[in-house]
Order: structure tokens, then C-alpha cells, then sequence
């Protein structure tokens, strides 16, 4: 590495599973990038809900990953493992996937994981883009399928993921329905493209849906919540839908009623992002980068920023989340 760069730094840990007065500022060693990563130095770090999982201890890391919290980063590049892939240059603006590390003032990220700053996007905004971003992406149009003119159910639409999915299912053409927790949530999934925003706590989606779909239902569900949304998702499935389950956030152990499933050709699928190998991670990274990235760089699409919090202030930021008053994305700033 440059002998510039210092010899440690400050990283949050998570002393131990809990609340998030668990999550402490302490000193640690840089990382050195292996062959194929590189060292970048965090201007930014997004805050996510696996990232409180795992603080409360049902969520560890996957086996190699840093036990530091944090997923989804921007920065500069300021050092390459060897040999280099010759991708990326020491100086690059990027942002970047990672499987844990990021609250922390540098980490190391494999260059496919990797992403351009997008033209005239400062660093808080861009690190709340891949976690989101990579999610939705995958999720809609991998899992799901949605295609142009179809119609898509997104819960969660005031959260990062769920904010994200409607952006990127307007912008690509589909018709987006969203349900939200409150009518100043339900105005801002509105304004980033959902054309009918459903505030869950005084409507019932089911009934919106089918009204506003004249009884067809949607062809994709994008489920959070599972628990006992499943059974009133699959009500909402069109003949050949998909139901695309993200998280599980209200328990993911349900009854399949198989015949719905038969008759009306279902699918019932989904994922998660950051067990995945680097190799899966770059597939859906360049998908992305061709589809979206030039939606970013005329501004068409970006992440919601709803509040900043300095990195050692890590548990604030939990509490937030937690709280589930946000719109959008929370982000530590180094």
C-alpha cells in the first residue's frame, strides 16, 4: 500500500448482540485488498435492516466476510491488490457492494463488486445505492421477470429496497402499485413514479388492487413482509404471476395453499444478495450498470437520502431505522 496511508482507522463494532447501544467506535488495522480488490477509502456507508440483523445476532456474516457491519459503500479508491484486474485506478470515485466492512473508514471491496460514481452524484447519495439498488434489480427483473406493461405490487415502498424497486419498475414501464405506513410516506412513493400508493393502515391493499386492476390482480408481487401477506399476495397474482419474496420481516413460515399455485400457474421465488459469490454479485452489477446507470447520470433515478449520521454516531442511525420514520435511506458519513 501507499506509505501515505495511515496504519489504522475507525471501524464500528458490534460488541455484542442487542440494541443499538451495542455498536462501538473502535481502532483497527487497515485491510489489505487480496488479488482482485481493491482499498477504498469510505466517504460514505449505507444503513440497512440486515445490518441491524445481524447486530441483534440472526443475521452473521457469511463465512471470509468482515464482521464489521455494512453493506453498501462510496469512495476513492486508494490502493489495488495484486495483480490487479486493470479495471480500476487508485483515484476512481466508486460504489460498491461489499459482504461487511463498511462502517468503517476504508474497506476492501472486490473490483467486480465495483461501480462508477454516477455523473454529478455527491458520495452520501451513491452509497446508498448498491444494497438498494443491486436488491431491486434482481429481485423485479431476475426473480420476477417484469416486463414492460405489466403491473407490479411493491410493499415497502418508502424504504431503501422498496423506493428503489419503484423507480426502477416505472422507469423500465411497468404500472407500480406500493403500500406504505403512512400518507406522507404514500405522497413520496408517488412522486418517484408508484401510480397508486396504498396507505395499508386505513386501506386494504387487497381490495385497492383488484378494484384498480378491474379483479385481474398484478402480475408481480415484491413482498417484505411475508408472514400474513402471503396468503393476500397470492389473491393479488394474475394468471402466471410471480410473487418475488425480498424479506420476511413479519416471519417466514406460512401455509401454500397448492392449488392457487396450479390452477393459476404461480411462481413463488426469491433471494438474498450477500451470500452470493463475487461472480453472481458482478452478473447483477454489470445488468445494472447497462440498465441504470445512464438513468443516474441524467438524474431520472437516485437513491432517497433521508438523514446523515456521522460514523461514530452508528447507533443513532440504528434507532432511526428501527423506528421506521424514515423515507428512504439512512447513511454514515467518515
Amino acid at each position: 500500500m501507499p506509505g501515505a496511508l495511515p496504519d489504522s482507522m475507525t471501524v464500528i463494532e458490534i460488541d455484542r448482540p442487542g440494541g443499538p447501544e451495542v455498536l462501538m467506535p473502535r481502532r483497527q488495522a487497515l485491510p489489505t485488498p487480496a488479488a482482485g480488490e481493491v482499498l477504498v477509502r469510505v466517504a460514505a456507508a449505507g444503513v440497512n435492516y440486515p445490518d441491524v440483523r445481524q447486530r441483534q445476532g440472526s443475521y452473521p456474516p457469511p463465512p471470509g466476510a468482515s464482521d464489521i457491519p455494512g453493506l453498501e459503500i462510496a469512495g476513492t479508491i486508494v490502493a489495488l491488490g495484486r495483480p490487479d484486474t486493470g479495471t480500476w485506478r487508485i483515484g476512481d470515485r466508486v460504489t460498491a457492494l461489499v459482504s461487511g466492512g463498511g462502517y468503517a473508514e476504508y474497506c476492501a471491496v472486490p473490483a467486480p463488486q465495483c461501480l462508477p460514481v454516477p455523473a454529478g452524484m455527491d458520495m452520501i447519495t451513491a452509497a446508498a445505492i448498491p444494497e438498494t439498488f443491486f436488491t431491486a434489480w434482481t429481485n423485479l427483473y431476475d426473480g420476477g421477470r417484469l416486463q414492460r406493461g405489466e403491473t407490479v405490487l411493491i410493499h415497502g415502498g418508502a424504504g431503501g429496497v422498496g423506493s428503489a424497486a419503484i423507480q426502477l419498475a416505472h422507469s423500465f414501464g411497468a404500472r407500480v402499485f406500493t403500500t406504505a405506513g403512512t400518507a406522507e410516506k404514500c405522497a413520496a412513493c408517488a412522486r418517484i413514479g408508484a401510480d397508486r400508493a396504498i396507505n395499508y393502515r386505513t386501506e386494504d391493499f387487497v381490495a385497492v388492487v383488484k378494484a384498480e386492476t378491474g379483479g385481474r390482480g398484478v402480475d408481480v408481487v415484491f413482498d417484505i413482509v411475508a408472514g400474513d401477506y402471503f396468503a393476500r399476495n397470492l389473491q393479488l397474482l394474475a394468471t402466471g404471476g410471480r410473487l418475488v419474496q425480498v424479506s420476511i420481516t413479519q416471519g417466514g413460515t406460512v401455509e401454500l395453499p397448492l392449488w392457487q399455485v396450479m390452477s393459476r400457474r404461480l411462481v413463488i421465488t426469491g433471494s438474498t444478495l450477500r451470500p452470493r459469490t463475487v461472480a453472481e454479485k458482478a452478473a447483477i452489477a454489470g445488468a445494472l450498470h447497462a440498465a441504470a446507470w445512464p438513468l443516474f447520470d441524467a438524474g431520472t433515478i437516485k437513491p432517497l437520502v433521508h438523514k446523515t449520521f456521522p460514523l461514530a454516531k452508528a447507533a443513532e442511525a440504528h434507532a432511526l431505522i428501527e423506528a421506521s420514520g424514515h423515507i428512504g435511506n439512512i447513511v454514515l458519513e467518515t
